[in-house]
């Protein structure tokens, strides 16, 4: 998967895009495809700010992560990112969203 990081303030040094490419693989495990990742990072005062935004086939996620250390806020924005993927993920196997009942009553109605 090809991630693009962009970054104004701050280089993008290898162990911070080992650190970006590590958490999109963990996102990658979920049966969601992931379509052109894209993280920004920069810095406001003295907290590092890194925001990505992830094209899903149902939509776009988008996950901020600010802290004083750029590696734990890349694990701020990985985890919220996960967050979004399990919640995008179990929707398909949510009761809510199981139409048998409804058409079962509808016919019995009918009869």
């Amino acid at each position: 998967m090809r991630i693009e990081i962009t970054s104004k303030p701050v280089s993008v040094s290898d162990s911070i895009r080992h650190r970006v490419n590590a958490k999109f693989d963990k996102l990658a495990r979920h049966d969601v495809p992931l379509l052109n990742p894209h993280v920004m990072i920069g810095k406001e005062g003295q907290e590092y700010q890194v925001e990505a935004t992830v094209a899903v086939p149902s939509g776009q996620l988008v996950a901020t992560g600010q802290h004083e250390d750029m590696h734990a806020a890349i694990n701020l924005m990985g985890q919220k990112l996960e967050r979004q993927l399990i919640k995008l993920a179990a929707k398909e196997t949510a009761r809510r969203h199981d139409n048998t009942n409804q058409v079962i009553a509808e016919e019995e109605d009918a009869a």
